[in-house]
């Protein structure tokens, strides 16, 4: 497999923190999908998948939708809400959102491989990446288990500056309904307990982690 290194400091900071329309309350923005950044694994692209949200630069997201598909230059519209809305893709199932965000968090902070992490993210919302043979021997069945059972004991509050981008059905410009993503923004994000920083990794701890972070190559 390739690694996937960013150059600069820079690029990732402005991959990450970059988010168009509101942060606190459910906005609908523009979808450019410019395309996925060159992770892969088990046959198909992983994090990070690069957008343009509302003509903004570059923003890093990570998907969640295992069997929708999308295009490099696809186009769409998409609501954003925050991650325990209720109003994704997979509606009120707020246990394994929670379980998404937490695993996202560790593969910004380079405490989970890229590759087996969103492979993890997955396996969360759909059984079709489970039948993968990378699901099984990258481990990310494992992490799935892991994070699940995290998530059952993390509060909602720790959740804060994680966000849905969730497409809305008949906007794309081609295909059928595009995939959901999850995004980031640490300026929005709560500044969690002590217990909750160190389960979710963010805070000033996380947000140091994510600028030293590096994606490993994968196994």
């Amino acid at each position: 497999m390739r690694s996937f290194r960013f150059s600069s400091l820079i690029l990732l900071i402005v991959g990450v923190s970059i988010f168009a329309g509101s942060a606190s309350a459910t906005s609908t923005v523009n979808m450019n999908f410019i395309g996925p950044g060159g992770n892969n694994a088990g046959g198909v692209y992983t994090f990070p998948y690069n957008f343009s949200v509302n003509g903004a630069p570059s923003t890093m997201l990570i998907c969640d939708t295992f069997d929708n598909e999308i295009w490099s230059g696809e186009t769409w519209t998409a609501t954003v809400s925050s991650l325990l809305s209720g109003q994704g893709l997979f509606g009120n199932a707020a246990l394994d959102y929670k379980a998404a965000g937490l695993i996202f968090a560790s593969i910004l902070n380079g405490s989970i491989n890229a590759n087996t992490g969103n492979w993890a993210i997955w396996g969360l919302f759909s059984q079709n990446p489970q039948n993968n043979a990378f699901f099984q021997s990258s481990g990310a069945a494992g992490i799935e288990a892991q994070y699940l059972a995290l998530a059952a004991n993390t509060p909602n509050s720790a959740f804060k500056g994680f966000y849905l981008y969730t497409p809305v059905a008949g906007s794309q410009s081609q295909g059928g309904t595009p995939q959901e993503f999850i995004g980031y923004n640490p300026h929005m994000a709560a500044v969690p307990e002590p217990g909750s920083l160190a389960l979710l990794g963010t805070g000033l701890t996380g947000l140091a982690g994510l600028f030293r972070k590096r994606f490993l190559e994968s196994r």
